[in-house]
């Protein structure tokens, strides 16, 4: 899943993409380097950000997903919480709500139930303007996977196919970075939920958020495939190319591992 931040804002790209043109363009680029997926923001959540209205947010995301879903040949997903966003993402040609607060906001559930696309849930603790003052927790793992699977339920009695739900631990949303890494050592203890596991952990603060892009990117490629290994069925990247290089070259070598084990069975592979 390719990120396409439209936002003045964000915490790793803010400004690059807000125009039209050059956000169209960097869909473009990622799509070549193998994205299956973009994903489409109008609201930076970063640490300390505060809302933006909602007329900012429609002239931000919509007529890059108009011209988008003409223009790539992957569907498109939209980052939102806003029912409103979400109706005319639909319009638009959006095929998939990717949401940071898991349609907690007042009537995003009916909305999801109504536009029948699929759904990302989140954890987030707290807002963004405010989460990262001071995360507690008395044990990461099990209270996200508590909060995921409440969402669930709540999401499946509301009407929601449970084939069209997905779930996101939330990395960095309401976490230390010691937080995160126990969330990921602990990844596949997420797959019990029954709902397939978005992974968003490009550029976020494992370790010195000083160090160098380049140097970022490959620690972030690194922790994909860690994703993968341990059952994400999707991670949400910045740096598209190098991410799809690193999970590649690690299903030819563990398919070539299984070639190899196969034939000293005597199995045809």
């Amino acid at each position: 899943m390719g990120i396409l931040n439209v936002t003045p804002d964000s915490f790793s790209d803010g400004g690059r993409y807000v125009d039209v043109p050059a956000a169209i363009q960097r869909a473009r680029e990622m799509v070549t380097e193998g994205a299956d997926i973009i994903d489409i923001g109008g609201e930076s959540t970063r640490p300390g950000a505060g809302p933006v209205t909602l007329d900012q947010e429609l002239e931000r995301v919509i007529p890059v997903v108009r011209r988008l879903a003409a223009d790539v040949s992957v569907p498109l997903s939209v980052d939102t919480s806003r029912p409103e966003i979400m109706k005319a993402a639909a319009e638009a040609g959006a095929g998939m709500i990717n949401d940071v607060r898991a349609l907690r906001e007042p009537g995003a559930m009916s909305t999801a139930v109504e536009l029948r696309l699929p759904i990302c849930l989140m954890h987030m603790q707290g807002v963004p303007a405010t989460m990262q003052d001071d995360p507690c927790y008395e044990n990461v793992v099990r209270e996200v996977h508590a909060f995921l699977s409440e969402r669930l339920t709540r999401c499946r009695k509301a009407g929601i196919s449970r084939t069209r739900m997905l779930v996101d631990p939330g990395f960095g949303f309401g976490k230390t970075p010691e937080h995160n890494r126990q969330v990921l050592e602990s990844l596949d203890s997420y797959l019990d939920l029954g709902a397939p596991l978005i992974v968003g952990l490009s550029r976020k603060s494992f370790s010195d958020h000083r160090t160098e892009k380049k140097e970022r990117d490959r620690v972030s490629a690194a922790h994909a495939l860690l994703a993968v290994r341990k059952g994400a069925a999707m991670v949400r990247v910045h740096d598209v190319g190098l991410t799809v290089k690193s999970v590649r070259d690690w299903e030819e070598r563990s398919g070539e591992a299984v070639r190899r084990a196969y034939a000293r069975e005597g199995i045809r592979a």
